[in-house]
């Protein structure tokens, strides 16, 4: 089992090296045919695969963010269209003017891309410092000795006496005019229904409260 995995990541490595040593004769290829000679047409294909890897790697440690995809994305489209353009589809002999003035304009391209990658890197927020533990007060323990409790005395005392209820508030007085006019509505209850009036009507019939009314009830009685 160890040797086929070994034998899997020496493929991809494999194709890994070709890949790459293809797209950097391409990219080679390309700035050679828009007039850039001798050393300078070798850096452009290694500035193409470092700004790429920087962006990737930015993505990879850091998480998305715009910036990291966007120069991750100009660099793999410069990578690609190396490749592309140097399938037939340009003739480079006669290379486009447009094409030389982007391998011209690359340098400062992929200079500024570099530096964004590098200096605009996130800062973690810094967590609050921990509580010092030495710089809390000391708890100072009394050198006194506590007082002593006294014991409850085992004699019970005495129960209290309740308190004697106050005396019942006396039957409030009745005018005589009030116990007139309760006999008239009393009776005309009697003459309308067939029954004595109860208090509840009487004091609803008179407009008096509760205890009123009991009182002129227990006087009609």
């Amino acid at each position: 089992m160890a040797a086929r995995h070994g034998l899997r990541v020496d493929a991809v490595l494999v194709q890994a090296v070709i890949a790459g040593a293809l797209s950097f004769a391409h990219l080679h290829d390309l700035a050679a045919a828009a007039g850039q000679d001798g050393w300078k047409a070798w850096a452009y294909p290694i500035s193409v695969d470092l700004l790429l890897v920087a962006a990737w790697r930015r993505l990879r440690s850091e998480g998305p963010s715009r910036l990291a995809w966007c120069w991750f994305l100009i660099a793999l489209f410069a990578s690609l269209g190396a490749n592309v353009a140097t399938a037939g589809f340009l003739d480079l002999a006669d290379p486009p003017a447009l094409l030389r003035l982007g391998i011209a304009g690359w340098p400062a391209l992929a200079f500024l891309g570099g530096t964004l990658l590098a200096h605009s890197t996130k800062h973690p927020t810094p967590a609050p410092p921990a509580p010092d533990p030495a710089g809390e007060p000391d708890v100072v323990e009394p050198d006194s000795e506590p007082m002593p409790v006294p014991e409850p005395d085992p004699t019970p005392a005495p129960a209290e006496e309740p308190p004697a209820l106050p005396p019942a508030d006396p039957a409030p007085a009745v005018p005589a005019v009030l116990v007139d006019h309760a006999r008239k509505v009393a009776a005309e209850y009697r003459d309308r229904t067939g029954a004595p009036i109860d208090t509840d009507t009487l004091r609803t019939r008179l407009g008096v409260p509760p205890h009123l009314a009991d009182a002129i009830a227990a006087q009609l009685a």
